[in-house]
């Protein structure tokens, strides 16, 4: 006869199985209690050797520390919150895996607050304290023209600028979008054309602020005239082709910079539709390399983001303050490069009329 138990209590008693604590790793570890309880807690003056033990002995016995009563021990809860976008785009939601792989690196949890459907930071903000956090990462906040007031009483890293910390430290810490978007306009200058038009991203965006002043910084140094910025797209293929079908009537485009891959994308096929070859008619720059930029027609040439880099100097940062340790003070790193494909070139004498 057939018997049945409830899911999730192997002895059918109704309760859950208690799992095991932290004599009991240390015993199958050979270590005390309070070195299991160092290694748990990221703390020090524990051997490398004695380290991975005890984290195959945890992985073995499946332990998981109850973190509420090593909240009420120690004062912390050893998680981190991050305010996101919620935005499937690529850039953010890359920056958001590299960043909880960062933290779990660091011993650290995750929990994430979304501003989908307009809610502020300082809300999504309040909600991460209320869930109990150690410190609070701002993944690429939005500037909704007001300013970015948080009031916290745990530490707050921003990846872009304008934040204004209340109650507490805070630090920025992000990539330099104006570094990349110099490397991309002066690549295409450097390839001979008298100057680079610029696709923008939404301006409430820091980062799309970012490689508009990158841009206009590297047109400036070579002396290349500025042509009009167009209006701004949305990050989508469909506002990068609006702005491709206005571009491509134009007479004398020789280089186009595109703010993120998707309109780079989108404006490659208003070049097709165009009958403007690219590269020999219009180079084309993106930004963000995503996957399917090695897959185009021609493959696109553009500028990638180490996301892991960002990433890790963020929470080195964060993880500082939080221990109150002393925050790094070297430089990060440039965690961006320009990857070659064929879809810029030599710039190409007159063209005849585009119609």
């Amino acid at each position: 006869m057939a018997t049945s138990r409830t899911a999730g209590t192997p002895d059918g008693s109704g309760r859950r199985r208690r799992g095991p604590g932290m004599t009991e790793v240390a015993r199958a570890a050979g270590v005390s209690q309070k070195t299991v309880s160092r290694v748990v807690n990221g703390e020090p003056h524990v051997s490398p050797e004695v380290r991975d033990r005890v984290l195959r002995v945890i992985e073995e016995l499946d332990y998981r520390p109850n973190n509420a009563a090593r909240a009420l021990l120690l004062g912390r809860y050893r998680r981190i919150g991050v305010v996101s976008l919620g935005t499937a785009l690529y850039g953010p939601s890359t920056l958001l895996i590299a960043l909880e792989r960062a933290m779990q690196r660091a011993g650290y949890s995750f929990a994430v607050a979304s501003t989908l459907e307009g809610q502020r930071v300082p809300v999504a903000v309040e909600a991460l304290l209320e869930q109990g956090v150690d410190g609070i990462i701002l993944s690429e906040p939005i500037d909704d023209g007001t300013p970015l007031r948080i009031s916290a009483d745990v530490p707050v890293v921003s990846l872009a600028e304008g934040l204004e910390q209340t109650g507490g430290v805070s630090a920025v810490v992000g990539a330099d979008g104006a570094l990349a978007a110099r490397i991309a306009t002066e690549h295409l200058l450097s390839l001979g054309h008298r100057t680079v038009w610029h696709i923008p991203g939404p301006q409430d965006w820091w980062a799309a602020r970012d490689r508009v002043r990158g841009w206009r910084e590297a047109l400036a140094a070579a002396g290349a005239p500025e042509p009009p910025l167009p209006e701004a797209g949305d990050w989508t293929p469909a506002s990068g082709y609006a702005t491709g079908r206005r571009l491509a009537q134009l007479p004398d485009i020789t280089a186009v910079f595109a703010a993120n891959d998707d309109m780079a994308i989108g404006a490659l096929r208003a070049f097709a539709d165009a009958r403007v070859s690219v590269p020999d008619g219009v180079s084309v720059v993106g930004f963000d390399d995503i996957p399917a930029a090695a897959y185009l027609s021609p493959p696109l040439t553009t500028v990638r983001q180490d996301f892991t880099v960002i990433a890790e100097r963020a929470i080195d940062v964060l993880v500082a303050m939080i221990e109150g340790r002393p925050t790094p003070t070297e430089p990060i790193a440039p965690a961006v490069e320009l990857t070659l494909r064929a879809s810029t070139g030599p710039a190409r004498g007159p063209a005849p009329p585009r119609r």
